[in-house]
């Protein structure tokens, strides 16, 4: 049975908006950082610029996979948004342990900031961060790419609205700690989003059981097709969002490859796993009950 690698929505336009409107946000920041000296404003620059990066890389992933499969990438470059994820993941994971170091250290001997004008570049960054969420919401679950870049900008937005309140604590109380306070609080913001993201994306790299595939179960619904004796060698990854695989050896009655039945039996156990399992992309290997004794001893 002939397969394609199926259609998929890469959703450049919506990558592209948020991208323009992030590196907006930070050409922003980085003159109120300057003109503020404030390190919440800073690190938040900081991690808009990662994010800004990790955008630009999605939307290369999302038109480079676009590229059809050749003999040398069978399935093109559709784990092109799988790498970029895992790259914004470790960039994000940078960034949030250089925030907790230095504002730890400023929480000792913290400088001086201007409250009014930290204020007026928070809440640009804050419109800014809403304007792209916007862009992007509607369609967050959609890959890896896209929930990546949902997920920067949230947390940019929280960086954002932390830093206004910094500002405005630091403009009624002069309690300057403020500043580190919410540089701190955008730190604890970045990790625990990189570390997921990191698991994510290495479980695909690793060619772990795609999330919600029972194998237990797949194997279960095979095995009552007709004429199937046994299923081994069961193997299941995730290529890229939305396309997941599978592979199986199948064992049947050996009349069934005399008398022609062998290729119906192909057919049902793909329509099995496609009803059942949404699996479109599905390789069996349909063997005789005498075949076995010719597998590899590691097969189950």
């Amino acid at each position: 049975m002939a397969h394609d690698h199926g259609t998929h929505e890469t959703h450049r336009g919506r990558l592209g908006a948020a991208f323009g409107i992030t590196v907006g946000i930070v050409v922003a920041q980085v003159v109120g950082a300057v003109v503020t000296g404030s390190l919440a404003l800073l690190v938040d620059t900081a991690h808009l610029l990662t994010d800004a990066a990790g955008l630009g890389m999605a939307l290369f992933a999302a038109h480079a996979s676009l590229r059809p499969p050749t003999a040398r990438r069978t399935w093109g470059l559709r784990r092109a948004e799988v790498l970029a994820a895992l790259a914004q993941a470790a960039l994000l994971l940078a960034v949030g342990v250089f925030v907790l170091v230095e504002a730890v250290q400023r929480l000792q001997d913290p400088p001086e900031i201007p409250g009014t004008e930290l204020v007026v570049f928070g809440v640009v960054g804050l419109v800014g961060n809403l304007a792209a969420l916007a862009v992007l919401a509607g369609r967050r679950g959609a890959s890896l790419n896209l929930r990546a870049a949902f997920l920067e900008v949230l947390n940019d937005a929280l960086g954002s609205l932390a830093v206004v309140v910094a500002a405005v604590v630091i403009t009624t109380t002069g309690w300057q700690q403020a500043d580190s306070v919410a540089a701190l609080l955008i730190g604890a913001l970045i990790l625990p989003r990189a570390l997921v993201l990191l698991r994510d994306t290495t479980a695909v790299l690793l060619e772990s059981t795609p999330p919600g595939l029972d194998l237990d179960d797949v194997r279960a619904h095979l095995l009552r097709v007709e004429h199937v004796h046994a299923i081994h060698d069961v193997h299941a990854s995730l290529i890229a969002t939305g396309l997941p695989q599978l592979s199986a050896h199948v064992v049947v009655d050996a009349a069934c490859f005399r008398d022609g039945h062998a290729g119906q039996i192909l057919d049902e156990l793909q329509e099995c796993v496609r009803d059942h399992f949404g699996v479109e992309h599905s390789t069996f290997q349909v063997e005789p009950e005498t075949h076995p004794a010719h597998e590899h001893p590691t097969h189950d």
